[in-house]
């Protein structure tokens, strides 16, 4: 189907060259393959101009590194993907997710100061993700209710 798609649309030969190692890149990712979705993503990257498209590219690159516990990069290349398409509440949503985490991860280790930092920017970022998409979330929003992390404009 997306080959049949890719010879129908309407566009220059390097935004279907874009999308064909973009869509490469989905399936290897898909199948755990994640050397090579980032190859491919590299390679879309080079030759895609649409800056939403990019952004999406940029996601799932974050994606592939969150899934390698490689967090600085996964956050900085979903800022990049933010940076590109402020709509997109999945980014800040996997934003929170990863400083929630890194926030339990220093809760268990007893350093309480870094866990405050964390679970305030997993707030900040459920927050924005919740204000974009507010019927999706429930967990975070339950969160920010029970932990006190949230303001009262963020639910609806």
């Amino acid at each position: 189907m997306a080959d049949l798609i890719l010879k129908v649309l309407p566009t220059n030969r390097r935004a279907k060259e874009a999308f064909a190692y973009y869509r490469d890149g989905m399936s290897a990712q898909a199948d755990g393959e994640y050397a090579e979705a980032l190859e491919n993503y590299e390679e879309a990257l080079k030759l895609e101009d649409d800056p939403n498209d990019k952004a999406f590219i940029l996601y799932n690159m974050a994606l592939v590194f969150a899934s390698n516990g490689e967090h600085s990069k996964a956050l900085d290349f979903y800022g990049q993907a933010l940076d590109l398409n402020s709509k997109m509440p999945q980014a800040l949503n996997n934003m929170a997710v990863i400083h929630h985490h890194l926030g339990s991860l220093a809760e268990e280790r007893g350093d309480a100061d870094e866990a405050d930092r964390q679970y305030d920017q997993a707030a900040e970022f459920w927050g924005k993700a919740i204000r974009l998409a507010p019927n999706n979330y429930i967990e975070a929003q339950n969160w920010l209710k029970t932990s006190g992390r949230g303001s009262v404009d963020v639910y609806f």
